[in-house]
C-alpha cells in the first residue's frame, strides 16, 4: 500500500513536470485556506507537496498533521494564511474512528505489529464500553506514544522506536470533551471523539483497552472537523487534480473568514 501511494504521488508529480513551479511574476500569489480530504496512506507533507504543484507556488503549509493511516480534514494554508498556522493548529478537533478490542499493537494502531491478543469476554458490551469511555472525558494528562513525531532532544520518537528503544516521555495536558460509542459489534467499536490539540486518538483507544483489561488498537480514523472547518467543506485530491488553477483559486476560503486579524 505504501509503495502504491509513493508511486501515485510520483506519477502525479511527473504529470505536472511541464507546468511552471511558480505563478508568473505579474500574477500575485493567492492567499487563503483550502480544506482537503486527506486520503489514507498519504502523509500530510505529501498533500502539501501536491498542492504546491497544483497551485504552482511554494508558500503552502497545513494546520495540523494527520497520521498516514488517517483520512479527513487537512487544513491547507496558502500564502499569507501560513502565518496563522499556530492559531489554527491550537483549535479543537473532532474525529470518527473504529477501535478493535483484544489486540495491542506496538504503534497503537493497525499499522503496527500485534504484540498481545486477549479474548474479549461477553461482559464487555456496549454499556460497559460507554461507562469506561465516559470516565475518559475531561481534562487529563496523556503520554505520547513512542511511534510519534514528537521530538525529544531533537530526535523524533518514532526513530528511536524503530530501533527498539523506549524512553520516558513527559505527559501532555489534553482535554477530551466527547468520547462516545456509536456502535459495537465485537471486537470492533466505532466512536466519536472531540478533543484539544495534541491529543493522540490511538492512545485513547489503547488506554481504554487497558482499562477494560483486554487491550485495543485503532483501526480507522477520520478527522471530521478542525476548529470551524468541517469535512463537508473539503475537496479530495482527485477532484482538485481535475480542476484548473483558476478553479482551485476560486475555492480558497478568504483568510479573514477563518482567522481573526490578530492571528495574522
Amino acid at each position: 500500500m505504501a509503495l502504491q501511494r509513493a508511486t501515485c504521488v510520483l506519477s502525479q508529480r511527473e504529470n505536472c513536470d511541464s507546468l511552471p513551479r511558480m505563478v508568473s511574476s505579474n500574477s500575485p500569489e493567492p492567499d487563503g485556506v483550502l480544506i482537503v480530504d486527506k486520503p489514507a496512506e498519504w502523509t500530510s507533507h505529501d498533500v502539501v507537496a501536491r498542492m504546491r504543484t497544483l497551485l504552482r507556488m511554494r508558500r503552502i503549509g497545513h494546520a495540523g498533521t494527520l497520521d498516514p493511516m488517517a483520512t479527513g480534514v487537512l487544513v491547507i494554508l496558502v500564502g499569507k494564511a501560513t502565518k496563522a498556522s499556530q492559531y489554527l493548529m491550537s483549535r479543537d478537533k473532532e474525529y470518527e474512528g473504529i477501535m478493535r478490542l483484544g489486540q495491542v499493537t506496538n504503534t497503537q494502531d493497525a499499522d503496527g505489529e500485534i504484540m498481545e491478543s486477549t479474548p474479549v469476554p461477553a461482559s464487555i458490551d456496549a454499556a460497559a464500553l460507554t461507562a469506561a469511555m465516559s470516565k475518559m472525558i475531561g481534562d487529563q494528562y496523556q503520554t505520547p506514544p513512542m511511534f510519534s513525531a514528537k521530538k525529544v532532544d531533537g530526535v523524533p520518537l518514532y526513530k528511536l522506536a524503530r530501533k527498539g528503544e523506549e524512553i520516558p516521555r513527559e505527559p501532555r495536558f489534553i482535554r477530551v470533551s466527547e468520547f462516545s460509542l456509536v456502535n459495537y459489534e465485537a471486537p470492533d467499536a466505532s466512536f466519536r471523539v472531540a478533543c484539544s490539540k495534541g491529543t493522540y486518538v490511538r492512545t485513547l483507544a489503547h488506554d481504554l483497552g487497558r482499562t477494560l483489561g483486554v487491550g485495543a488498537h485503532l483501526t480507522r480514523l477520520r478527522r471530521v472537523a478542525s476548529g470551524g472547518q468541517r469535512i463537508e467543506q473539503s475537496l479530495t485530491l482527485d477532484v482538485l487534480g481535475k480542476m484548473s488553477l483558476t478553479e482551485i483559486r476560486a475555492r480558497l476560503i478568504p483568510v479573514w473568514q477563518v482567522v481573526p486579524s490578530h492571528a495574522l
